[in-house]
C-alpha cells in the first residue's frame, strides 16, 4: 500500500482526541457509561479469549484466530496497535472491517457518547465491541491494549479463557517499576471461574499471577506445570491433561513462538469450545507482521543482491532477550542491525542482548515515526557503537557491499515497523 493513501477515520479520531486530556487513562467508567447507552455490546459477544502480557500478544492472538479459522469458526479479533491502516485492528469473521463499516460504527458511538469526556481507545474499543455484538461470530481473540486492570478491554465479564504472555518491563510509567507490580496489572483481567493460560514467566510474575488466580478460585495453567510445547524433528509437541498433541511447526518465527503456540493451545482447550484436535495444526498457518518478518519490497531492493532484509516490531528488553535466543540460527550470515525506537522505551535494555551478534549496527528516526527517540540517544544507548542511519533507506544503501551476502534486520519499534511496512510498499 502507498504511504500517500490518506485514512479515512483520521479526522474522526482527531476529534475525539480533543475530548479527553490524557491519550491513556487505565480506568473503566467511561467506557462503562458509554457501553450502556449503546444497549450493552460488550454482552453481546461470542465466546472470548481475553490475552494480555507484554510480549507475544499479538502473536498469541495470530495462533488463536488461526486455530479457530482451521476450525472452521467465524473469528472476530481486536488488537493493537495497527502498522498501516487503523481497519488493522478489527476483524470481523475473518476479514478486515471495511472503511465503510469502521466509517459507520465510529460516527454511531461519537453520536451517543455526545461529546461527553473519554479517550481514543475507550472509542476505538466501544466501536470494535458494537461491530462483535452485530456480526455473527463463534470467537473473539480480544487483545489487551495496555496493562490489563484497568484496560478498556477488561469491561468484559466473562470471557471464555484467559491467556497471559511473557511479562517483563514496559510502560513502567504506568504499571509499575518491578515484575511483580507489572504482573499484577497484566492479572488484573482473571476473573472468578474463567481458566487462565499462562506460558514461561519470571517467577515473581508467576508468583502474582498465581496468587491472583487463587484469590479468584479459578484454574491457573502454567506451562512446565500443567502444560508443555517443545520443538521436536518436524515440529511441536504440546502436552496437558487432556492429552498429547504433535503438530507442525508455528507459522511465526522464534524459538519464543513455541511458547506463545503453547499459551494458544492451552487457552483454547481449557475454554471447553469444541475446537477438533485437528484444529491446532492450524499453528502452522498464523501470521502477523513485523514478526521476524522478511521483506521483499523498495527497501529489499535497496540491499546488494543475495542479502536477506527482516523486520521486527520487538521493542523492550523482554523482546531484545527474545530475538537474541533466536539469532544463533542466523550465524551462518554477518548480520547488520538497524534500530529505530520510541522515545519512552529502553534502548540500553533492548539494545544489551542483540549487541553481541551484530556485525554493525545503525540508529535510525524515519520522518513519520510516532514519538520516535532521537538517533543519538540509541548510539548512547549502544555505548557509542551504533552509526546515525539517519533513516532506514540511508541506513540500508550505507551498508558496505563487498564479501558474502549478510542478513539486515530492522527492530526497535513498531511504529517504525509500520514506516517500514509502508516504504517497502511503495
Amino acid at each position: 500500500m502507498s504511504a500517500a493513501v490518506a485514512d479515512p477515520t483520521e479526522s474522526i479520531f482527531d476529534r475525539l482526541a480533543q475530548l479527553h486530556p490524557r491519550l491513556i487513562d487505565l480506568s473503566l467508567d467511561r467506557l462503562r457509561r458509554l457501553l450502556a447507552d449503546l444497549g450493552h455490546p460488550e454482552r453481546r459477544l461470542p465466546p472470548i479469549v481475553h490475552v494480555a502480557g507484554t510480549n507475544g500478544k499479538g502473536s498469541t492472538c495470530a495462533f488463536l484466530r488461526a486455530i479457530g479459522e482451521t476450525a472452521g469458526w467465524r473469528v472476530h479479533v481486536f488488537t493493537s496497535p495497527h502498522l498501516v491502516r487503523f481497519n488493522e485492528r478489527i476483524r470481523l469473521a475473518g476479514a478486515l472491517v471495511s472503511d465503510a463499516a469502521l466509517l459507520d460504527a465510529l460516527a454511531a458511538v461519537e453520536r451517543v457518547n455526545a461529546g461527553a469526556p473519554i479517550t481514543v481507545f475507550e472509542v476505538v474499543t466501544a466501536v470494535a465491541f458494537k461491530l462483535f455484538a452485530e456480526v455473527p461470530g463463534d470467537l473473539l481473540v480480544l487483545e489487551v491494549g495496555l496493562g490489563g486492570r484497568g484496560d478498556a478491554t477488561n469491561v468484559i465479564e466473562h470471557p471464555a479463557a484467559c491467556a497471559i504472555t511473557s511479562i517483563s518491563f514496559d510502560h513502567r510509567e504506568m504499571l509499575g517499576d518491578t515484575i511483580a507490580a507489572i504482573a499484577g496489572e497484566k492479572a488484573g483481567i482473571l476473573k472468578p471461574g474463567v481458566p487462565c493460560a499462562t506460558g514461561a514467566q519470571p517467577p515473581e510474575a508467576l508468583a502474582v499471577i498465581a496468587d491472583r488466580a487463587a484469590a479468584l478460585g479459578l484454574p491457573l495453567l502454567a506451562r512446565d506445570r500443567d502444560w508443555s510445547v517443545a520443538p521436536v524433528s518436524g515440529g511441536l509437541r504440546f502436552e496437558d491433561r487432556h492429552g498429547v498433541l504433535e503438530l507442525p511447526h508455528p507459522g511465526l518465527r522464534g524459538i519464543h513462538q513455541y511458547d506463545n503456540a503453547g499459551i494458544a493451545i492451552a487457552a483454547l482447550r481449557a475454554a471447553g469450545l469444541g475446537a477438533p484436535e485437528s484444529a491446532f495444526a492450524g499453528i502452522a498457518r498464523a501470521e502477523w507482521p513485523a514478526r521476524l518478518q522478511r521483506l521483499a519490497g523498495r527497501l529489499a531492493g535497496i540491499l546488494p543482491p543475495g542479502w536477506e532484509l527482516w523486520l521486527d516490531g520487538g521493542h523492550n528488553p523482554g523482546a531484545g532477550e527474545a530475538l537474541a535466543a533466536f539469532l544463533p540460527s542466523w550465524s551462518d550470515r554477518a548480520l547488520h542491525l538497524v534500530v529505530g525506537m520510541k522515545q519512552s522505551k529502553d534502548p540500553t535494555g533492548f539494545l544489551a542482548p542483540l549487541l553481541p551478534f551484530a556485525t554493525s549496527l545503525t540508529a535510525v528516526a524515519e520522518p513519520g515515526q510516532h514519538l520516535a527517540l532521537p538517533v543519538e540517544a540509541i548510539i548512547a544507548a549502544s555505548g557509542g557503537r551504533a552509526r546515525p542511519g539517519p533513516t532506514v533507506a540511508a541506513a540500508l544503501a550505507a551498508l558496505p557491499a563487498d564479501g558474502p551476502p549478510a542478513r539486515v534486520l530492522i527492530c526497535g519499534s513498531l511504529y517504525l515497523a509500520g514506516e517500514v511496512l509502508k516504504a517497502d510498499a511503495l
